[in-house]
């Protein structure tokens, strides 16, 4: 190894000083060597890149070269087998990390000037070395930085790409590559949207970008139909903006876009699904209103005018279904001149279903029209058929009932109950609830097949007003979770019994409704007032 006494002969020792300060001001170092030699060279300033003195410095340029760290060696053996050669190149150039005295390694940028003799042999190089070791590290970190966010951009699930001033593609990630149909992204660079897609969505495209560079405004959340040269069609959401360089100068677009084909596909089928369910829902809607218009005839039908020269009987209503079919619904049924029957059924539940039980239940009535006078007979039949549909259909439905038969010509009100509330009686002994005796009735209708329905009998002369009612007017609650029941129901009665029934039936349902505090039944509700009226001589 040569010490800083080994000044080279050649050259001028004013011009080496000048040399070294302009180094030392740039702080690099200068290196000679003579080919062959051990002994190489070092300034000041390489000997403090190596971490140690003259004697212990190592000549990097002979073999084995163990001071170059692993990774450099390869660059570094060819760099100086090609400065050596024959005739080989004037300038030796390589970046290396070399080992230190302290162990450590440190990144050099070494540069010479090969001289050579006149058959073209190397004889000398001498050059200049100066530490990058920080410049590498800041270079690796951006390196770094750059593949994080390549990695990012690449896995991302939307396409990304920058477009020049010609909408070409200069950058794409991955994502977008595949959405295109290329196995790289690099496959990408220097092609145009018309080169994938039919004029009718890169034309429009190309015009927004090339909007976008003239105004530098950019495109947000736009959706854009594809239609590509294969003819299939996709849909993206897209955002694109100016590209600018550090200057502020446009460069051209860059976007992001989202594939959403799945979401308008679903969307359209959505549309359409919608569109048919509306037409099957106004479909329903008018059988509906058609069902519902029937049901209120048939509860808005006079009432039958029976009487004789000893009395008569008046007839007064209410129905106030909570939906559009109800499962509610009364009968006043003439059997002849001195005889009437009446009729209150409650079906369980509302709606569709209610309804139909409903229409069964009207269907039964007239094939039981023959045994009309006897009650108990009457809800058997009624029974029977009921629980013969439900069973043939396979559900489970039933209704309470009650029906009672008023004959003026013998002064009697039978009656029979199906698991309904007894109505209320206003008579010359006060108010009272009839049919609550469990040996006085029987199950709701259409449940067991042969039920029984026990009939009683009443003298005529003990009723004033009978108000029959479902368990609507029953069931109401107040905000404390109280139902009304029947015993408001009876001072309500005893309250109006000097007033006209229909009177009455308004003061029942303003009650319910002013208990409730809701100001709307939450049950279908029916009511049916009977007032006997004796006739004067």
């Amino acid at each position: 190894m040569a010490d800083e006494r080994q000044i080279p002969l050649h050259g001028d020792a004013v011009k080496l000083e000048r040399l070294e300060l302009a180094l030392r001001a740039s702080h690099e170092g200068i290196w000679d060597w003579q080919v062959g030699q051990l002994e190489i060279y070092y300034s000041r300033r390489i000997l403090e890149f190596l971490e140690c003195g003259p004697s212990r410095a190592p000549n990097l340029f002979v073999p084995p070269h163990t001071s170059i760290h692993p990774d450099e060696q390869h660059a570094f053996n060819l760099t100086l087998t090609q400065a050596l050669q024959n005739n080989g190149p004037e300038i030796l150039a390589v970046d290396a990390r070399v080992r230190t005295g302290g162990s450590s390694w440190r990144w050099l940028r070494i540069r010479g000037t090969v001289v050579r003799d006149r058959q073209g042999r190397a004889c000398r190089i001498a050059g200049s070395m100066i530490d990058i070791s920080r410049r590498k590290q800041a270079e690796a970190q951006i390196e770094e930085e750059r593949f994080l966010l390549r990695q990012l951009i690449d896995h991302i699930p939307v396409q990304v790409y920058f477009k020049d001033l010609e909408s070409r593609f200069v950058m794409a990630n991955q994502r977008m590559a595949e959405w295109i149909g290329l196995s790289k992204s690099e496959d990408l660079i220097g092609k145009h949207d018309r080169d994938f897609f039919d004029e009718d969505h890169w034309k429009p495209a190309a015009d927004a970008e090339r909007g976008i560079i003239d105004s530098g405004q950019p495109m947000t959340n736009e959706l854009e139909h594809e239609t590509w040269h294969e003819g299939k069609e996709t849909w993206v959401v897209t955002s694109k903006f100016p590209w600018r360089d550090r200057k502020g100068r446009i460069k051209g677009t860059f976007g992001v876009s989202s594939d959403v084909t799945g979401l308008v596909i679903a969307q359209r089928q959505a549309v359409s699904l919608a569109e048919q369910l509306q037409a099957k829902n106004t479909a329903y809607e008018e059988e509906v209103h058609l069902a519902r218009e029937i049901q209120q005839t048939l509860t808005s039908v006079g009432f039958p005018n029976v009487s004789n020269f000893h009395s008569e009987i008046h007839f007064s209503s209410r129905y106030i279904p909570i939906s559009g079919l109800a499962g509610d619904f009364f009968e006043v049924i003439k059997i002849d001149e001195d005889r009437v029957g009446v009729l209150i059924c409650d079906v369980m539940g509302h709606g569709v279903r209610a309804a139909l039980i409903v229409a069964m239940l009207r269907g039964l009535l007239e094939k039981q029209r023959s045994q009309a006078t006897d009650p108990g007979a009457f809800l058997r039949g009624l029974n029977e058929g009921l629980a013969a549909i439900l069973e043939r259909a396979g559900t489970t439905m039933f209704a309470t009932a009650f029906y009672g038969v008023l004959d003026l010509a013998v002064g009697t009100f039978r009656y029979s109950c199906a698991g309904h509330p007894g109505p209320i009686v206003d008579g010359p002994d006060g108010i009272y609830q009839i049919a609550t005796q469990r040996g006085q009735k029987g199950p709701g209708l259409g449940l067991i097949h042969g039920s029984t329905y026990p009939t009683t009998i009443i003298p005529l002369s003990e009723i004033r007003r009978i108000v029959l009612f479902t368990d609507g007017v029953l069931e109401a609650e107040n905000r404390q979770g109280e139902p009304f029941f029947e015993n408001r129901l009876m001072q309500i009665i005893a309250r109006n019994a000097v007033e006209p029934v229909e009177c009455l039936l308004d003061g029942i349902l303003t009650s319910v409704l002013d208990f409730s505090g809701d100001r709307h039944f939450d049950d279908d509700v029916c009511l049916l007032a009977i007032e006997v009226i004796p006739k004067t001589r």
